[in-house]
């Protein structure tokens, strides 16, 4: 398989195209694996999806699932933020491709979906040693901040 031969089929999941509880945790386990160490804890995954899928109090977003013979190959979770205008509509807050089919082209085709399910501009983190910072860029997503955070149990 090239980059030029990925044939996903997707699914979207949000407020009006609800995960089941099985299909929640084929997600959470399929992310909290292949996001390896760029990763967060499986019940952070939880509540990203919950809040993108409007099963808890939020703004909403969507949960994208690509497959290839309807095998999961990748994921991806945007959140909303109800800020338009003032920060990016979407975050980006998960992206994950099967380990195995990395570098051919899964991750470029899932962000090419999310590009036109997502209503208004799009930002995410993304740590600077991580590999798929390439395919953000090459994708369009610039750094224009540096972002800098506080804990509140400074």
């Amino acid at each position: 398989m090239n980059e030029s031969s990925v044939d996903l089929s997707f699914e979207v999941f949000d407020a009006f195209h609800q995960m089941s509880e099985e299909e929640k945790q084929q997600a959470v386990q399929f992310l909290h694996e292949h996001l390896e160490r760029f990763g967060d804890k499986a019940t952070a995954i939880r509540k990203a999806i919950d809040y993108a899928v409007k099963d808890i109090p939020s703004f909403g977003g969507f949960v994208l699932k690509g497959s290839i013979e309807k095998q999961a190959v990748g994921y991806v979770v945007i959140n909303a933020t109800g800020m338009g205008g003032y920060i990016p509509e979407n975050i980006l807050v998960y992206i994950a491709t099967d380990a195995r089919l990395r570098g051919k082209g899964v991750g470029k085709c899932l962000l090419q979906k999310t590009f036109a399910l997502a209503h208004g501009d799009i930002a995410l983190h993304v740590e600077p040693d991580n590999p798929a910072k390439r395919l953000y860029e090459r994708e369009g997503f610039t750094n224009k901040y540096l972002e800098m955070r506080r804990s509140h149990k400074a």
